[in-house]
């Protein structure tokens, strides 16, 4: 993800201060690993410097005060760019689920492998139940639908590519320790 055009996303909304911005990138983006407050007023320095925000006025409620930042005319046609961009489909396999399995197949019996591979299944069934729940919950937010369908698509995946391993562990691990 890249946090500096999530970051000019939401300045398009108009100015917002940091603590604005991780407020809303961690409630737009539901199931995104939470900003920390550090690396949100290092990027708004990055984008500063690089002339995609301006500093838009100060205030203080009780507090230090807070810098509001607004989108330049350079950080809107930046962020314009990345939406523009196809996002090309990654070309190398680097899932920690991947690189897991072929490990239990290269120092486990086969019948450790399976067993790995089913107890992964069994935690991604739990996690996909999980996320069906919570955009079908009364009052579920469209940001929390969307990305619990997005979740739910990867997790599909994943499920269907552990019945097929496992299906083929045996012949696998044959393979793979000769």
């Amino acid at each position: 993800m890249s946090t500096s055009h999530v970051l000019l996303g939401l300045l398009a909304a108009g100015p917002r201060h940091g603590y604005e911005l991780k407020r809303a990138h961690d409630e737009r983006l539901p199931r995104a690993r939470p900003l920390a407050f550090g690396q949100v007023y290092a990027t708004l320095a990055r984008l500063h410097r690089d002339g995609l925000v301006a500093p838009a006025g100060q205030e203080r409620d009780g507090g230090p005060d807070r810098t509001a930042y607004a989108l330049t005319d350079d950080g809107r046609a930046a962020l314009d760019h990345w939406l523009g961009t196809v996002e090309p489909p990654m070309p190398y396999v680097t899932s920690t689920l991947f690189a897991k399995v072929v490990v239990a197949l290269l120092v486990a019996d086969a019948g450790q492998a399976r067993d790995c591979l089913i107890a992964q299944r069994r935690a991604h069934t739990q996690r996909l139940r999980e996320l069906t729940a919570l955009k079908t919950a009364p009052g579920a937010r469209l940001d929390e639908v969307i990305a619990a369908d997005f979740a739910i698509a990867h997790l599909d995946a994943d499920l269907r590519w552990l019945h097929t391993t496992l299906d083929r562990v045996a012949d696998w691990h044959r393979e793979v320790r000769s």
